[in-house]
């Protein structure tokens, strides 16, 4: 990666001083928090352009600029009059009240059983709700306890689930699951499948837990050939030796085909991003890989990112593919999207799944500071900012589409056959390996089960890609 020329921390304070005095002069009357937020925004917000209460000439007076705060009681309400569409443009950018709690979930550590689940509403009913579970985490409580990918729950303490009451049961840090089956009736429509209860059930509790992102690597052969299966599940600076672990793994047993499953990966380190795709690859070290671009009074940032061979004084095991088959949900967010996208501008990139989530923007974690990095934080409160503030492209200046990434086969997970992660009859890693033997690429007749969208399962870096950057300039830029 090319350092950015331009500190970060020296155009801030230009913006800053272009605008009014410190935040402790006296003739600011608002709150403390309310400065720091318009001041934030003002300062890197991508959509500042867009929004005329963040222009510099805004306010004629501190008198004119604290009357502004003021009519303000909560600084959330603030952050979202100045956020740009919100519902189609800016879905991402984000205010929070506890940034040492936030920091830990971008180290990959929070409270957790070790389970992700789906929810859907049951066929045929409105308001009952039945959940699937997709992921088991390694090593966690959940593991521990031989739960597995694809069990069906549809109460919670014996209370059957339904829309109004499974926020509040699944979200107690301990709970019994209740088990269930699922049934097709012998019949390909979903209005008469039904869901069995059964006495089968599973006490959880919740307890600290870092999650390891590469999840499994997995060694197959297809008609003679090796093929290398990696489930990852989000780009974590913390486990990047790891990730070359795995693929120092494929490299040794001379992989000629890669599956890299990110159906449920979020995002994370765009830093790292580029090392995986490095890995992949490797013929293409010094090319560039992606790009940030900044709104227009911050076009001293733009910059790129390059293909590697090292990180951190360790050699990046490569591949040297030309092509590769990514497993896609509608969760695989940002730091995934990025991984497609820049790939295909390189190689063959054969993309099985569903649409991806849709997500091209980068954010930056700021703090009520004077340069608004982590240092000399403001004690007297622990919000922290995330608004987005650059465009991620590829080499040929092509972002993620809003709509997400257009999978080449089509294949949505249904309640009916999750499989099991790795196995060859799993279907969207069957669809991968039919295509590597030549059979022909099929897709499904899309059946659309009812999903329920809850935030009980938002993971740790949910959405979200991050840029590590020389500290000079702030110690964390996030891709959201």
């Amino acid at each position: 990666m090319r350092l950015l020329k331009i500190s970060l921390l020296f155009i801030l304070i230009l913006s800053l001083n272009s605008c009014f005095d410190d935040r402790d002069d006296n003739a600011i009357a608002a709150s403390e928090i309310n400065d720091f937020v318009w001041k934030g925004m003002n300062a890197v917000y991508l959509y500042k352009d867009e929004i005329p209460d963040l222009a510099n000439d805004r306010f004629t007076s501190n008198e004119d600029y604290g009357n502004y705060l003021n009519d303000f009681s909560d600084p959330l309400d603030l952050f979202e009059s100045v956020i740009f569409q919100r519902e189609t443009v800016d879905r991402f950018s984000v205010i929070r009240d506890d940034y040492i709690a936030f920091e830990q979930l971008l180290a990959g550590t929070s409270k957790s059983n070790g389970l992700e689940f789906n929810l859907y509403l049951e066929p045929g009913s409105d308001t009952e709700v039945f959940g699937i579970i997709r992921l088991v985490l390694n090593n966690s409580i959940a593991s521990n306890l031989g739960l597995q990918r694809g069990q069906v729950f549809d109460a919670v303490n014996s209370t059957p689930l339904n829309v109004n009451n499974l926020n509040e049961l699944l979200g107690q840090d301990s709970y019994t699951l209740n088990f269930g089956t699922y049934n097709d009736n012998g019949t390909d429509t979903v209005e008469d499948d039904t869901i069995t209860s059964t006495t089968n059930s599973q006490a959880l509790t919740k307890e600290t837990y870092t999650e390891n992102p590469v999840h499994q690597t997995t060694i197959i052969d297809v008609d003679g050939e090796n093929v290398g299966y990696l489930v990852y599940n989000g780009f974590n600076r913390n486990f990047d030796n790891q990730l070359n672990e795995a693929f120092s793994e494929l490299q040794a047993s001379n992989v000629q085909h890669l599956v890299l499953d990110l159906r449920y990966n979020p995002g994370g380190s765009v830093l790292t991003a580029s090392y995986l795709g490095s890995m992949i690859t490797g013929q293409f070290t010094g090319d560039v890989y992606s790009k940030l671009v900044y709104n227009s009074g911050l076009q001293e940032l733009n910059s790129n990112f390059d293909f590697v061979s090292s990180f951190n004084g360790n050699t990046i095991n490569s591949l040297n593919l030309n092509k590769v088959y990514v497993l896609t949900t509608s969760r695989s967010a940002s730091a995934s999207e990025l991984v497609i996208n820049s790939l295909s501008a390189y190689i063959d990139v054969v993309q099985i799944g569903d649409f991806t989530t849709g997500k091209t923007q980068a954010s930056i974690t700021i703090y009520d500071s004077p340069d608004f990095s982590s240092s000399e934080i403001n004690p007297n409160h622990t919000y922290a900012m995330q608004p987005l503030v650059a465009n991620s492209i590829n080499v040929n200046d092509v972002a993620v589409p809003g709509t997400g990434l257009a999978p080449n086969i089509t294949l949505i997970e249904s309640p009916r056959n999750f499989g099991t992660l790795g196995d060859i009859n799993e279907p969207l890693l069957a669809a991968a390996i039919a295509d590597i033997q030549g059979l022909g690429r099929f897709s499904q007749q899309r059946i659309d089960f009812r999903v329920i969208q809850t935030d009980l399962n938002i993971k740790p870096l949910e959405e979200g890609m991050y840029i590590d950057t020389d500290d000079v300039i702030l110690n964390r830029l996030n891709l959201k």
